[in-house]
């Protein structure tokens, strides 16, 4: 489509003022069909970008350039008016000057390209909790990916109309082409010095430059769902979080809809496609990274998943961690940066299986198949962070109502991180306001491959979200507080913290995880229900004897006693750090409520 296409006028402006700024060849409106999905892709394949998948029917496997291989913390800004409004974790320039720089480097930036106008919904077109969106891109990649991991095209611009509110998205791979030049087959991106991802929370912009990868270019990924969503959330009154949504079932046929959020490598894809081993129950997938939430007009919050596909994390993923994910990506994928072997598949580490013959790696460089599923410590098949892009509809256990505009009750919320000691398996908060202090406290242990350093430290990552809250901590915690005033208590989702890594005194698990944790989501879905199932301790309710069921657990007695109970001594040293490390990073924005919190805790462990 054309740029008439756009009815719109203040869209249609914006376009034509970004056209005359990046100077590209063509302007295309995308209408989201599938014809233009194949031709884009084509596009690519023929220009040596993307190498079609023999095994996988409508898929493509893409290599990046080394320096364009995942999120770029420290180049990702929050340009608020005032640094303060940023917060501590989160870097600020001044929009202003970070304008001027993006202006001169978006000056020219797509000649020799097309520049793809990209309207897509976050979220069901026209739910009242839906938001949409306009990508600028010079990336034909990126407009297939948007395509899968949002609603894209001639629907949502006759949603938007001609006066609808959209958040304007400009992104550039900040490689522009010489007449008669081509990529030559290699992907193009900005050398990192001159990669930029900036976020204007007050005028509601993102402006991001120099990367094709990922969150940095797939703005309605981090960029939109996250930094600027959780701005428009605080202001509208509502929640944008990076949370998985399940929908659970038990055996008599009742439901119940949970969230969960949970730092990265701490099982949240795997159990967002959980397979129960509990038998009688049923666990379905609703999102598997991004709630939002919005009150309904009986007090309750309802959520929907405001994406359309997954962009997983591949190495890992194999049919025993989760064989929801690998069924979904048996087609229609996108892979990127993942190893290919010799009859057209991809591969990767822990893929579950070795490979035959010669590999291809994710540099493009030809190597002997390992036998079994590893590599050596950087001489990997796949990148670390490879990923798939796959559509939420292709996921066997998707349920059907992830795609209802009204979004769906939610009755538990759930935190969690990857820590060896001291939180127990399963624990539930007193009340809102003592959940809202567990999920400021989530954090992960620190291992010896991350940073040699702080091996033993606990990394904190409040709510998931210490990337991607668009303002500062300290106000995301109070706004927390705040929604809980808007409900009675018995409207609002209960909220429990989960530990599925405790680890014995020689260092292995002592929860073997994966479906086994239905075991605790059964528990939970109990306590929505009103169960007399748990007891009152010093942190919290906690499990009854025998209120997780045991039945064919390969766990001990004992080891289940262990990570069932309270260790006095441990929360002792975690008050300590949150004291010392944690709170004071907010200042005088760390609301009175958590202070209150963490003394309350104390006091009930002494």
């Amino acid at each position: 489509m054309t740029v008439n296409a756009l009815k719109h006028p203040k869209a249609k402006a914006w376009v034509e003022e970004i056209a005359k700024l990046c100077a590209p060849d063509e302007v295309y409106v995308c209408d989201g069909s599938q014809a233009e999905y194949d031709r884009l892709m084509k596009s690519l394949v023929d220009a040596g970008l993307g190498t079609p998948l023999k095994k996988r029917p409508g898929s493509v496997l893409f290599r990046s350039q080394p320096s364009d291989v995942a999120r770029v913390e420290d180049r990702t800004y929050i340009a608020s008016k005032k640094e303060a409004d940023a917060g501590p974790t989160n870097h600020w320039i001044n929009p202003d000057e970070l304008k001027k720089t993006l202006n001169g480097l978006y000056a020219g930036c797509m000649k020799g390209r097309t520049m793809y106008v990209i309207p897509f919904s976050m979220g069901p077109v026209g739910s009242n909790i839906a938001k949409i969106g306009i990508e600028i891109s010079d990336s034909a990649y990126v407009a297939c990916n948007m395509d899968i991991m949002t609603r894209v095209g001639t629907k949502v611009l006759d949603a938007l109309g001609t006066d609808g509110e959209f958040i304007p998205c400009l992104h550039s791979v900040g490689k522009p082409l010489a007449a008669g030049e081509s990529d030559k087959g290699q992907w193009p991106c900005a050398d990192m010095a001159n990669k930029y991802i900036a976020h204007f929370p007050e005028t509601r912009e993102i402006w991001s430059y120099g990367s094709g990868y990922g969150g940095n270019a797939l703005l309605g990924k981090k960029c939109f769902a996250l930094r600027i969503a959780s701005v428009l959330a605080r202001d509208e009154g509502w929640l944008a979080e990076h949370m998985l949504i399940l929908k659970l079932t038990n055996p008599e046929g009742k439901v119940k809809y949970v969230t969960g959020a949970f730092p990265s490598a701490c099982g949240k894809t795997n159990l967002a496609m959980l397979i129960p081993t509990v038998p009688g129950w049923k666990v379905e997938t609703i999102g598997d990274d991004i709630a939002w939430m919005k009150f309904g007009e009986d007090g309750r919050l309802y959520a929907i998943n405001p994406e359309a596909g997954f962009f997983g994390v591949a190495p890992g993923t194999n049919t025993d961690s989760n064989r929801n994910a690998m069924e979904s990506i048996k087609e229609n994928t996108i892979f990127t940066n993942c190893g290919l072997t010799e009859d057209g598949d991809i591969w990767w580490e822990g893929i579950g299986y070795g490979a035959k013959g010669e590999l291809v790696d994710w540099k493009g460089n030809k190597k002997p198949a390992p036998a079994k599923d590893k590599s050596p410590k950087g001489e990997e098949i796949a990148h670390p962070n490879a990923r798939f892009t796959a559509p939420a509809r292709q996921c066997p256990c998707i349920a059907k109502e992830w795609e209802d505009p009204k979004g769906v009750p939610i009755s538990a919320f759930l935190f969690g991180g990857r820590r060896p000691g001291t939180i127990p398996l399963v624990h539930q908060s007193r009340d809102w306001n003592h959940g809202v202090f567990l999920g400021s406290i989530v954090g992960s242990e620190v291992t010896a491959a991350v940073i040699s350093d702080q091996v033993g430290q606990v990394r904190r990552d409040p709510f998931a979200m210490l990337p991607f809250c668009g303002y500062h901590m300290g106000d995301y915690f109070q706004h927390w507080i705040n929604v809980g005033k808007r409900a009675p208590a018995d409207k609002l989702p209960k909220i429990f913290y989960v530990n599925w890594f405790r680890k014995d005194a020689g260092g292995n698990f002592m929860w073997p995880g994966y479906g086994d944790n239905s075991r605790v989501l059964a528990w939970i879905f109990d306590r929505c229900d009103g169960k007399d199932n748990a007891v009152e301790t010093e942190i919290g309710f906690m499990p009854k004897d025998g209120a997780i069921s045991a039945q064919g657990l390969s766990v001990s007695p004992a080891a289940l006693k262990e990570i069932l109970s309270v260790d006095k001594e441990g929360w002792k040293k975690e008050i300590a750090d949150i004291r010392k490390n944690h709170y004071p990073k907010f200042g005088s924005k760390l609301p009175k409520e958590l202070s209150a919190e963490l003394d309350k805790l104390e006091a009930r462990l002494k």
